[in-house]
This record gives C-alpha cells, sequence and structure tokens, in this order.
C-alpha cells in the first residue's frame, strides 16, 4: 500500500504542523476506546499520544521499516507498552486484524492513495459494529508547506462520495483542524 508520494518531510518539520492531543480530541479518540488501528504510523506523531489516551491497545501499520523502527523507540523510550507495530502492506494483507474487532481506525495523511476506496474496505472490517472512522488529510483548497500535489488531495466532498453509505455514517461531518487540514468521522452502521 506505498501511497503515492506526498513529500513527507524530516521529522521536525512533519511534526509542527500538528498539535497532536488537540487534533485526537477533535477528533472524537478518548478514554471510552478500547483497541484502536492506525495505518500508516509514519513517525508516531499520533501513535504516542493516542496510546495514552486509549483504554485498550493500539495496532500499528507501515509499510516503512525505518518508520515503525522510529516508533518503536521512541515507545521505549516513553514506558509506552500498550501499542502493537507491524511492517505491513494493509491493501495487499490485511492488516491481520480479526473482523470486528477494534473501536477506532485512524486514516490520517493517507487518502491521497490511488484507491482509497480501499483503504475503507479494511477499515469496514476491522471495525467493530458502531465503530469509528477518522479520517484526518491536508486541505485541498489551498496550498500547504508540505503534503501531496493538490491534484491528488481528495476534497472532503470525494471522500463522501467514496464510501459506501450503507457501510458508514456521517458522525462529525467536515471540520477543519489547525491551518492546512481538514477532518472527519465517520460510524460503522
Amino acid at each position: 500500500m506505498k501511497v503515492r508520494e506526498s513529500g513527507m518531510p524530516d521529522e521536525p518539520v512533519w511534526s509542527s504542523f500538528f498539535e497532536p492531543e488537540m487534533v485526537l480530541k477533535a477528533m472524537l479518540v478518548d478514554e471510552h476506546i478500547d483497541d484502536l488501528c492506525e495505518i500508516g504510523c509514519g513517525y508516531g506523531t499520533f501513535t504516542l499520544p493516542a496510546a495514552r489516551i486509549i483504554g485498550g491497545e493500539l495496532f500499528g501499520f507501515d509499510i516503512e521499516a525505518a518508520m515503525v523502527a522510529v516508533v518503536n523507540q521512541k515507545l521505549l523510550a516513553g514506558r509506552i507498552s500498550n501499542v502493537r507495530l507491524a511492517v505491513r502492506d494493509v491493501l495487499k494483507l490485511t492488516t491481520g486484524l480479526e473482523s470486528a474487532s477494534i473501536d477506532y481506525v485512524m486514516l490520517f495523511n493517507l487518502l491521497h492513495h490511488d484507491k482509497p476506496e480501499e483503504l475503507f474496505g479494511e477499515a469496514f472490517r476491522v471495525l467493530k459494529q458502531h465503530g469509528r472512522l477518522g479520517i484526518l488529510h491536508w486541505r485541498s483548497d489551498i496550498a500547504t508547506p508540505r503534503g501531496p500535489d493538490l491534484s491528488i488531495r481528495p476534497s472532503p466532498e470525494i471522500i463522501l462520495q467514496l464510501f459506501d453509505n450503507n457501510q458508514f455514517a456521517v458522525e462529525k461531518p467536515t471540520f477543519f483542524i489547525g491551518k492546512y487540514h481538514y477532518g472527519m468521522v465517520l460510524q460503522k452502521q
């Protein structure tokens, strides 16, 4: 599931675009979530704060071994023990998680993938009934200092057309997060 090039900068630059705790709160990640799946953990920008918030385990996946190694080092340094990471192409191999076993799936900055609907399919498979799918992405209506080319960024309207209304309903409609991102939260039906 190598996502089209997004211009991922070095970690200090990447981290400067986010206030992770604020983003997670806005995305309805809270202590009532038992198990969470993060597809595309990257530098762990959201992995570590989410792991501190949720009540159960966080299952994180990235196709890049170097990213998983970075996050594993941070987990050790932060003495965080409720995270399970794997180097995995989740579109070719799935996450390997049991169906209907997860309360929340994070798809953050990934939907510029060639076939984003495939990510929705895996999210639907692993989510419990009424589980949440959090979508965060670079805004498509303005130029930003980083992020994928504007031509491959999906607008919120496009994302809403991609998911099956029989599978997901909008729980929290599109909203802006900071200057460069938008978010929305869907709920499995």
